[in-house]
């Protein structure tokens, strides 16, 4: 990674901040059995994961006919939300590199505003990111448009060019990208082990990938710390 002072790091929540994804898609390929579309849980990672309630209704909608409804989204929430408070747990190492970051840092999630602060609640993380929690309800388009990346570092008053993101899915970094930033490719969380998971992300170019988050802080090191090429 180019040795450029990073002053605001931005985490995308599910599947980087908590181990989120294997639940969230389990419930959703249930919620879409039920409604008549069978999808395996591969083919709904593939198409699903990091992108936005709004981008996923618009690929249901074009490809499947199903047009999604607050019924099916309120069912399907209800569902996610109690497996959340029984289940979920944070990425192994967020806590303390979060703590040793010493630098500015925001969430900006794909996910509403009342899941991600769900999801940091129960894993214990949400006073690490209050109020500095962005949601792609707030912005026209999720990602992997830029548009959340861009208002998130605008509010956090830093330009994109210092930012460095950090994200599991194709879909954030094409987003982080398109956006001028630097983002590194998060590969510790269950459902990103894959050899195929790995392809998709490094095919993408990001800055770095990695898969123990406490390895994280050496690629927001400032420029005089002698932050290295990865």
């Amino acid at each position: 990674m180019a040795a450029k002072q990073t002053e605001l790091v931005i985490f995308d929540c599910d599947g980087v901040l908590v181990d989120s994804e294997p639940i969230s898609l389990a419930v959703l390929v249930e919620a879409l059995a039920t409604a008549g579309v069978a999808m395996s849980a591969e083919e709904a990672h593939e198409r699903f994961l990091g992108r936005s309630l709004k981008s996923m209704s618009e690929i249901l909608h074009a490809d499947y006919g199903l047009a999604i409804d607050a019924a099916f989204l309120e069912a399907m929430r209800k569902v996610l939300y109690e497996r959340f408070r029984a289940e979920l747990q944070p990425i192994n190492g967020i806590a303390e590199t979060v703590d040793r970051l010493g630098i500015a840092h925001c969430v900006a999630s794909s996910s509403q505003l009342e899941r991600i602060r769900l999801s940091l609640s129960v894993t214990g993380l949400i006073d690490r990111f209050e109020p500095n929690i962005f949601s792609a309800s707030m912005v026209a388009r999720g990602k992997p448009a830029p548009d959340l990346f861009l208002h998130a570092s605008a509010v956090m008053g830093v330009a994109p060019g210092h930012c460095v993101v950090v994200e599991d899915s194709p879909a954030g970094i094409t987003a982080a990208k398109s956006a001028g930033m630097r983002v590194v490719a998060f590969t510790g969380g269950s459902h990103a082990r894959s050899p195929r998971h790995r392809e998709a992300l490094l095919s993408l170019n990001p800055d770095a990938l990695f898969d123990d988050m406490r390895e994280l802080l050496q690629f927001v090191r400032k420029e005089e710390d002698g932050g290295k090429e990865h």
